[in-house]
């Protein structure tokens, strides 16, 4: 599933080429996606502009002005979608579900499985943020406000073993099974470590090591494990760097201990029991 470094890869990917644009006509072949797309979205929307391209979480919102007023596209990418651009007159495929047409080219939306969405809400930037899907998310681990303390107080109330607790949406958002792994590697903790009994220490370098994964993530184009590839239809590449995931039966990178792979709250978790504690 495509985490925070993958959609803002994709954020950045499709912004330059949307902003200031006409939507001129919207083509929904497949409306049945995990929720249906709004069935007046293709009448209603073409002749709006496109203000500004935002992520909120694993969401991206593509906000719009028309003469009827403004709103946000809401899409979230599911397990296998992906955006990407395509020539105008460009036969769609099998899984191409949606259009979007501007002046020079397609914006096109793919979702072999269908967990994706594509909805709209009608309202300012900030009165967007309200829609239920939104309201609910947690704090943006790469914003001002995401900092060790407010690390250790969210932990605080957490019994549960700290990899669950850091892939939480409500909680914390975007820090999914790769980097959670990847970030607990870094920090040197265990993801069977109580989140409640992490001293402030460690969460100073947990919390660093979060920002520092994702950061990182972004830059490399994110990971392409399936089916995620950017806009343009290149591979990420972060995955080739990790430490730990994806990696049982190896040697760790930082020791002479062999990676492990256990399953927690039905996912895959890869950690080195010499190095992290």
């Amino acid at each position: 599933m495509p985490e925070l470094p993958e959609v803002e890869v994709c954020r950045r990917g499709i912004e330059p080429a949307l902003l200031g644009q006409e939507i001129l006509a919207m083509t929904v072949r497949q409306a049945r996606l995990r929720q249906p797309v709004p069935a007046d979205l293709a009448h209603g929307l073409p002749g709006s502009v496109v203000r500004a391209v935002r992520r909120r979480g694993k969401y991206l919102l593509i906000d719009c002005l028309s003469a009827e007023g403004e709103g946000s596209l809401i899409v979230h990418l599911g397990m296998s979608g992906r955006l990407r651009f395509a020539p105008l007159g460009a036969p769609p495929q099998k899984h191409d579900h949606i259009d979007w047409q501007f002046a020079t080219q397609l914006l096109r939306f793919t979702d072999p499985r269908r967990f994706g969405l594509v909805l709209w809400q009608a309202g300012t930037a900030q009165s967007v943020l309200s829609h239920p899907l939104l309201a609910v998310q947690g704090i943006e681990p790469l914003s001002p406000e995401f900092t060790a303390a407010w690390l250790h107080d969210a932990l605080a109330r957490r019994n549960g073993p700290i990899k669950p607790v850091l892939m939480d949406s409500h909680l914390l958002v975007g820090v999914g099974n790769i980097y959670a792994s990847e970030s607990l590697y870094r920090a040197g903790i265990s993801p069977l470590r109580a989140a409640s009994r992490i001293s402030f220490t460690r969460i100073e370098t947990l919390a660093a090591a979060i920002v520092a994964t994702l950061s990182e993530a972004i830059a490399a184009g994110g990971s392409s494990i399936r089916d995620y590839v950017h806009s343009d239809g290149s591979p990420g590449w972060f995955q080739i760097q990790a430490g730990v995931y994806d990696r049982a039966g190896q040697i760790c990178r930082r020791c002479n201990n062999t990676v492990r792979q256990i399953r927690q709250a039905g996912r895959s978790t890869f950690y080195c029991p010499g190095c992290q504690r």
